[in-house]
């Protein structure tokens, strides 16, 4: 089997608003107030559900420490 016809490497798995919720040690409350309103990190409906990617919540996670520092 050459390498051209390899399969891709799976994606990340997606984090769930419980687990985003754990991860981030803010109340579920807290993560579904962000999807509606705005804020937090990029949300993504899969399905009807929301789903994030690690690398969209550490991006997050960074801007928000550069907005502290800039403050």
């Amino acid at each position: 089997m050459s390498t051209d016809t390899l399969p891709t490497p799976l994606k990340k798995r997606l984090m769930t608003p419980e687990e985003l919720a754990d991860y981030l040690s803010v109340t579920l409350h807290c993560v579904y107030a962000w999807s509606s309103r705005g804020g937090g990190p990029r949300v993504l409906r899969v399905g009807g559900r929301l789903r994030y990617r690690e690398t969209d919540v550490e991006a997050w996670l960074d801007s928000v420490g550069d907005e502290r520092k800039a403050g």
